[in-house]
């Protein structure tokens, strides 16, 4: 079976909301609903794992993540859904004798095999000695995704993404974990239009690591992009009261889910730099919705 058979629902759909906090300084919000492409492999997850499930060809895959890995549960539900093996590299290895968290299990229940590393081995998940021994232990012939499903073909999957939106709105938004839905998404877009990612961990590094997946999948720098850094609050899977309220705010405006680890960051990061001056009177903003509470 190939990925479309499962008939996601593309292009997105994109829908207008009515927000007085954007509004007020001239700017209207769309929300591009990457979350419903698809149930179970949804957002980003779809627009940078198929490029990669078409590569693999039927193989097994092995990918790697941490505890509460999205891109852990979607390779999961995709191997269960298309029929191959997949094997997940989980960083932690104190994790092994738990009970597996309800994200994890969701994963072993969609057929993944787990293997637990301690970190300093997962820091090192690159190497081609560490990797090669990985592969020899789990499956000689699996075909590798890296953390957070982005490398150059999941880069120019969400150039489609980047194609929807041309023509419809100034700027696009979206939150960013490993940057390799932002990289397509710039070169996506038309020339008069720009990205704007937001970070949900903190360091720093981010710039350096879209620069490098554009310049792997296209050999050089496309589009026009810049970064929104200081939205992490305290880094990634932190969500502080104010972070909370905000988000069951919008929930309750919009009639919208709105996911906490990446999404409310973004949507707040909006709200913000609207407030701030940041767009100008007349511009049209879209957020991508990458996922689903």
């Amino acid at each position: 079976m190939t990925p479309e058979a499962l008939a996601p629902r593309l292009p997105s759909p994109l829908q207008e909301v009515t927000d007085e906090r954007f509004g007020r300084y001239g700017v209207r919000l769309l929300l591009k609903r990457d979350d419903l492409i698809h149930p179970d492999l949804i957002g980003n997850k779809w627009r940078k794992l198929v490029p990669n499930l078409r590569a693999a060809a039927g193989r097994p895959v092995l990918t790697f993540g941490g505890a509460y890995s999205n891109h852990l549960r979607a390779t999961a539900a995709a191997g269960r859904l298309l029929g191959f093996p997949t094997f997940g590299v989980v960083r932690g290895d104190e994790l092994a004798g738990r009970p597996l968290n309800p994200s994890l299990a969701q994963c072993a229940a969609d057929g993944m095999r787990l293997h637990f590393v301690d970190r300093a081995t997962y820091r090192r998940k690159s190497d081609p000695e560490v990797l090669a021994g990985l592969l020899d232990l789990l499956s000689p012939r699996a075909y590798v995704v890296p953390e957070g499903g982005s490398n150059s073909p999941a880069v120019r999957g969400c150039t489609e993404l980047g194609a929807e939106l041309r023509g419809l709105t100034d700027v696009v938004a979206v939150a960013c974990g490993t940057g390799g839905t932002l990289a397509g998404l710039a070169a996506g877009l038309a020339p008069a239009q720009r990205a704007i990612g937001v970070p949900v961990l903190k360091g720093g590094f981010l710039g350096e690591e879209v620069r490098a997946l554009q310049d792997a999948a296209f050999g050089g720098p496309r589009g026009a992009w810049t970064l929104a850094d200081r939205f992490h609050f305290g880094g990634y899977g932190r969500v502080p009261p104010e972070l909370d309220a905000f988000a069951r705010d919008f929930e309750g405006r919009h009639e919208v889910g709105v996911e906490r680890v990446y999404v409310a960051k973004l949507l707040f990061a909006l709200r913000e730099l609207a407030e701030e001056g940041v767009f100008a009177p007349g511009t049209t903003l879209a957020a991508v919705i990458t996922g689903r509470p």
